[in-house]
C-alpha cells in the first residue's frame, strides 16, 4: 500500500521596486524626456494573486507541481495525487510612467518552509510577459507568472514562502 502525504503550498511575495537613475555627476545638463518622466514616476508594484499550487497528495517517490502563468493549468508528474483546491498563477500589477521600458526580475529558485523544519523548492519561474515589457499609456502593466515544485516523498505539509519580484526602468 502506497502512503501519501499531504502537501499543501502557497507563496508570498516580497516586492522590490526599483528604478534605475542617471549618475547627475555624469549626466547631461537636461534629461531626456523618458528618463525625466520615469524619474518623476516612480514605481510601484502590487501583488495581485499569490501563486498557489492547491491542494495534493504525495508518494514515497515525490513528484513535481507545475502551474503555467498563461493559462494557470496545474500539471502533475510523479508520484502526486491531485486533492483538489485552486492552482492560481501569480498575478503582478506594475504601475508608473507611461510607454516606458521595464525589467521584471525573478529568481532562478525559491525554498519554501514546512512544519517540522521541512523545505520544498520552486524553480523555473517564469512570466507572461514578451521580451521587452513597456507600461500602457495608463502607466500600468499586469503579468502573471507560474513555476514548478518540486516534492519528496517524506516532504508533507503545508508550504510558504516569498518570490521577490524586482521591476526596473529600463
Amino acid at each position: 500500500m502506497k502512503r501519501r502525504l499531504f502537501l499543501a503550498c502557497v507563496l508570498t511575495f516580497a516586492t522590490a521596486p526599483a528604478a534605475a537613475a542617471q549618475c547627475q555627476l555624469c549626466a547631461p545638463d537636461k534629461l531626456t524626456s523618458a528618463a525625466a518622466r520615469e524619474a518623476e514616476v516612480p514605481l510601484r508594484v502590487v501583488v495581485e494573486t499569490r501563486l498557489d499550487m492547491g491542494r495534493i497528495a504525495v508518494g514515497a517517490m515525490g513528484g513535481e507541481v507545475a502551474v503555467d502563468p498563461v493559462s494557470g493549468a496545474r500539471r502533475l508528474s510523479g508520484d502526486v495525487v491531485d486533492l483538489g483546491g485552486f492552482a492560481l498563477s501569480g498575478t503582478v500589477t506594475v504601475r508608473g510612467a507611461p510607454g516606458a521600458e521595464v525589467r521584471v526580475i525573478l529568481p532562478t529558485s525559491v525554498d519554501l518552509e514546512g512544519g517540522h523544519g521541512r523545505t520544498a523548492r520552486v524553480t523555473g519561474l517564469i512570466t507572461d510577459l514578451s521580451a521587452a515589457p513597456r507600461l500602457g499609456p495608463d502607466g500600468r502593466l499586469q503579468f502573471r507568472f507560474g513555476g514548478r515544485l518540486q516534492i519528496a516523498g517524506a516532504d508533507d505539509g503545508d508550504y510558504r514562502g516569498r518570490i521577490p519580484v524586482t521591476v526596473e526602468y529600463q
